[in-house]
Protein backbone atom coordinates (compact mmCIF):
# COMPACT_ATOMS: atom_id res chain seq x y z
CA UNK A 1 0.00 0.00 0.00
CA UNK A 2 1.51 3.44 -0.95
CA UNK A 3 1.82 6.32 1.85
CA UNK A 4 -1.10 8.28 -0.02
CA UNK A 5 -3.22 5.42 0.36
CA UNK A 6 -2.05 4.99 3.60
CA UNK A 7 -2.96 8.64 4.39
CA UNK A 8 -6.74 8.21 2.35
CA UNK A 9 -7.49 4.98 4.71
CA UNK A 10 -6.17 7.02 7.88
CA UNK A 11 -8.37 10.50 7.11
CA UNK A 12 -10.83 8.63 6.13
CA UNK A 13 -11.01 6.25 9.60
CA UNK A 14 -10.40 9.68 11.93
CA UNK A 15 -12.96 11.07 9.57
CA UNK A 16 -15.42 8.11 10.77
CA UNK A 17 -14.22 8.25 14.17
CA UNK A 18 -14.88 11.81 14.78
CA UNK A 19 -18.68 11.40 13.23
CA UNK A 20 -19.34 8.83 15.83
CA UNK A 21 -18.08 10.92 18.68
CA UNK A 22 -19.86 13.67 17.61
CA UNK A 23 -23.18 12.25 17.25
CA UNK A 24 -23.10 11.31 20.40
CA UNK A 25 -22.21 14.52 22.12
CA UNK A 26 -25.74 16.00 20.25
CA UNK A 27 -27.94 13.91 22.74
CA UNK A 28 -29.74 16.59 24.53
CA UNK A 29 -31.42 16.08 28.07
CA UNK A 30 -35.11 15.37 28.61
CA UNK A 31 -37.55 16.03 30.80
CA UNK A 32 -41.05 13.83 31.17
CA UNK A 33 -43.89 14.20 33.15
CA UNK A 34 -45.38 11.14 34.82
CA UNK A 35 -48.57 12.22 36.62
CA UNK A 36 -50.28 10.11 39.54
CA UNK A 37 -53.71 10.23 39.70
CA UNK A 38 -56.59 7.91 41.58
CA UNK A 39 -53.23 5.93 42.16
CA UNK A 40 -52.58 5.36 38.54
CA UNK A 41 -49.29 6.69 37.01
CA UNK A 42 -50.02 8.54 33.04
CA UNK A 43 -48.45 7.89 31.72
CA UNK A 44 -47.58 3.94 32.34
CA UNK A 45 -45.49 3.28 29.40
CA UNK A 46 -42.27 5.36 28.43
CA UNK A 47 -39.97 4.96 26.46
CA UNK A 48 -35.64 6.60 26.50
CA UNK A 49 -32.69 6.85 25.26
CA UNK A 50 -29.50 5.41 27.34
CA UNK A 51 -26.77 7.67 27.84
CA UNK A 52 -29.21 10.95 28.12
CA UNK A 53 -29.69 12.61 31.40
CA UNK A 54 -33.92 12.71 31.66
CA UNK A 55 -35.70 14.58 34.43
CA UNK A 56 -38.35 12.59 35.12
CA UNK A 57 -41.22 15.05 36.85
CA UNK A 58 -43.89 13.62 39.17
CA UNK A 59 -46.75 15.09 39.95
CA UNK A 60 -49.08 13.91 42.60
CA UNK A 61 -52.48 14.97 42.42
CA UNK A 62 -53.72 12.40 44.97
CA UNK A 63 -54.29 13.39 48.68
CA UNK A 64 -52.19 10.42 49.57
CA UNK A 65 -48.28 10.08 49.38
CA UNK A 66 -46.76 7.73 46.64
CA UNK A 67 -43.18 6.26 45.87
CA UNK A 68 -41.62 5.98 42.11
CA UNK A 69 -38.97 3.65 42.23
CA UNK A 70 -37.52 2.50 38.82
CA UNK A 71 -35.26 -0.82 38.26
CA UNK A 72 -35.02 -4.37 37.67
CA UNK A 73 -37.48 -7.25 39.01
CA UNK A 74 -34.71 -7.85 41.23
CA UNK A 75 -35.07 -4.69 43.10
CA UNK A 76 -38.71 -4.36 43.06
CA UNK A 77 -38.65 -7.65 44.78
CA UNK A 78 -36.48 -6.75 47.60
CA UNK A 79 -38.66 -3.57 47.63
CA UNK A 80 -41.57 -5.58 48.26
CA UNK A 81 -40.38 -7.17 51.23
CA UNK A 82 -38.55 -4.14 52.12
CA UNK A 83 -39.21 -1.76 55.06
CA UNK A 84 -37.68 1.66 53.76
CA UNK A 85 -40.49 4.26 54.77
CA UNK A 86 -39.23 6.94 52.83
CA UNK A 87 -36.99 7.20 49.89
CA UNK A 88 -35.01 10.14 48.36
CA UNK A 89 -31.64 9.18 48.26
CA UNK A 90 -31.31 7.22 45.43
CA UNK A 91 -32.17 8.94 42.09
CA UNK A 92 -34.33 5.85 41.25
CA UNK A 93 -36.64 5.70 44.48
CA UNK A 94 -38.18 8.92 45.27
CA UNK A 95 -40.90 9.36 47.63
CA UNK A 96 -43.68 12.37 46.54
CA UNK A 97 -45.98 13.61 49.06
CA UNK A 98 -49.52 14.26 48.83
CA UNK A 99 -49.96 17.13 46.07
CA UNK A 100 -46.66 17.68 45.17
CA UNK A 101 -44.52 17.45 42.33
CA UNK A 102 -40.51 15.63 42.61
CA UNK A 103 -37.84 15.97 40.13
CA UNK A 104 -35.16 13.05 39.92
CA UNK A 105 -32.44 13.19 36.79
CA UNK A 106 -31.49 9.68 35.81
CA UNK A 107 -28.68 8.67 32.98
CA UNK A 108 -29.80 4.90 31.85
CA UNK A 109 -26.54 3.39 31.38
CA UNK A 110 -27.59 0.42 29.10
CA UNK A 111 -30.97 -0.71 27.58
CA UNK A 112 -33.02 -2.60 28.95
CA UNK A 113 -36.83 -3.04 30.17
CA UNK A 114 -37.65 -1.57 33.83
CA UNK A 115 -40.50 -0.97 35.66
CA UNK A 116 -41.38 1.90 37.91
CA UNK A 117 -43.84 0.60 40.98
CA UNK A 118 -45.30 2.03 43.93
CA UNK A 119 -44.16 -0.16 46.73
CA UNK A 120 -46.39 1.27 49.31
CA UNK A 121 -48.98 -1.44 50.79
CA UNK A 122 -51.06 -2.43 48.21
CA UNK A 123 -50.74 0.50 45.66
CA UNK A 124 -49.09 -2.22 43.32
CA UNK A 125 -52.31 -4.07 43.53
CA UNK A 126 -54.38 -0.96 42.58
CA UNK A 127 -52.27 -0.53 39.57
CA UNK A 128 -49.46 1.96 40.48
CA UNK A 129 -46.90 0.07 37.77
CA UNK A 130 -45.30 1.45 35.15
CA UNK A 131 -43.10 0.12 32.18
CA UNK A 132 -39.78 1.76 30.84
CA UNK A 133 -38.04 0.87 27.86
CA UNK A 134 -34.53 1.82 27.48
CA UNK A 135 -33.35 2.38 23.87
Amino acid sequence: MSSVSRRAVALLLAALLLGVVVSGCGASPMRIQITIHYSHYDPSRLTVPHGVPVTFVIVNSDPIDHEWIVGDAALHQRHRTGTEPVHNARPTEITIPALTTRETTITFDKPGVLQYICHLPKHEDYGMVGWLTVT
